[in-house]
């Protein structure tokens, strides 16, 4: 008898529900993961809310941790893997195959957004089980000191958080704006003070977030609700603009404002992901006419196994500690709820983590540690049973 799995799907434009489905196996060079936490993403919300069209009866999420369940029989004789170690996946799986890899593109696996595979072209990671495609390339090992929960962040808002920096171009001791401060534009401001920056100004209006960037490393915050934040961030510039701009909400009109606060020569870094609209503007006079000397640069979220130990490094070394993003956490048979405070962030809600309950007989589940530096300590969290 084939086994089968509990999963989160979609149903259609809007609607979400808890279903059985046959349990995956693994091609040859492929592996099964056995899920023990996972994080719901902004992304997913704008999946459902159908950016990228109807996914009926795909499973949502892409980004999880677990452990080993099975492995096809080239991943095994790689020798890299056992059955049972705990492994973190990116949300971008790679083949390392295809012409956009080799050119040094691998998110665009295959095709624009291609490496974007869980909970997009294939079931994702809101399941019992889920399938990873070349277990070599996408599997990391978490380090024995390591929590389940703190290797999740790395999946998207660490990855995606730091490349808006990378990208960014962030001369040391240089100034950037980073509209605005949800998870992965927080990210981005560990990422920014990591790569140097001298002045880190975050645009946001909500409290708890306003709280936390601060902690992250912003060391100012303009609220859009009571300054204009071009006025703002030029004043706080003297009139120049800043040397990086990111965009880190997927707005056209905070990209705008990106265009308007760089100063000449600068960067404009996009990571946020633009679910509605046609066209973005570009403010004519702000971008020089076309002739700013501006770059700009954009990023899904750099997947692979190599980029996801390096981000498991700064965790283990106390560079960050991602969990006081982790605000409400549920367990699985309680995941629609999750979803639903997750859309309208209810509650103060930043990101939930849910907990799959086998996972407590998992040896090597450890509390988190509290970090240091960059770092900001694990906060109490809401739970709902």
């Amino acid at each position: 008898m084939t086994k089968t799995m509990k999963c989160l799907v979609m149903h259609g434009v809007g609607k979400v529900g808890v279903i059985e489905k046959p349990a995956p196996g693994p091609g040859p060079i492929d592996a099964i993961i056995r899920t023990t936490e996972a994080l719901i993403c902004t992304s997913d919300r704008h999946t459902v809310a159908g950016a990228i069209g109807s996914r009926h009866g795909l499973t949502l999420g892409h980004e999880a941790v677990g452990v080993i369940h099975e492995l096809g029989d080239l991943a095994a004789a790689s020798g890299l893997f056992k059955l049972g170690q705990r492994l973190a996946v990116s949300a971008i799986t790679l083949r390392y195959a295809c012409d956009n890899c080799q050119r040094g593109h691998p998110s665009q696996c295959g095709a624009m957004l291609g490496g974007w595979r869980f909970a997009n072209v294939k079931d994702g990671s809101f399941a019992e089980y889920f399938y990873v495609n070349n277990a070599v390339a996408n599997l990391a090992l978490i380090p024995d000191g390591l929590s389940d929960e703190q290797p999740a962040h790395c999946c998207v808002m660490l990855s995606k958080g730091f490349v808006a920096a990378e990208f960014a171009h962030i001369p040391i001791g240089g100034s950037v704006a980073i509209f605005f401060q949800g998870p992965v534009g927080m990210m981005a401001t560990v990422g920014a003070r990591l790569r140097g920056a001298g002045l880190v100004i975050g645009v946001e209006s909500t409290p708890n977030r306003i709280a936390l960037a601060k902690k992250y490393g912003c060391d100012v915050i303009v609220d859009f609700t009571k300054d204009d934040p071009i006025e703002a961030i030029l004043k706080l510039t003297g009139g120049k603009g800043v040397d990086s701009a990111i965009e880190a909400l997927g707005s056209a009109s905070t990209f705008a404002a990106c265009v308007s606060v760089t100063r000449p020569g600068g960067t404009i870094s996009n990571i946020g992901h633009h679910a509605g609209g046609d066209s973005l503007p570009i403010p004519r006079e702000a971008w020089g006419v076309g002739m700013s000397d501006n770059s700009k640069r954009t990023a899904l979220c750099p997947g692979g196994s190599e980029r996801m130990s390096r981000l498991l490094r700064l965790i283990e070394t106390k560079r960050v500690d991602p969990l006081a993003l982790t605000t409400h956490s549920f367990p699985f048979h309680n995941i629609e709820n999750a979803f639903k405070m997750m859309q309208t962030k209810e509650d103060g809600m930043i990101q939930p983590l849910v907990s799959f309950a086998w996972r407590f007989d998992v040896k090597k589940s450890r509390p988190g540690i509290c970090c240091s530096a960059l770092a900001v300590p694990s906060q109490p969290r809401s739970h709902s049973q």
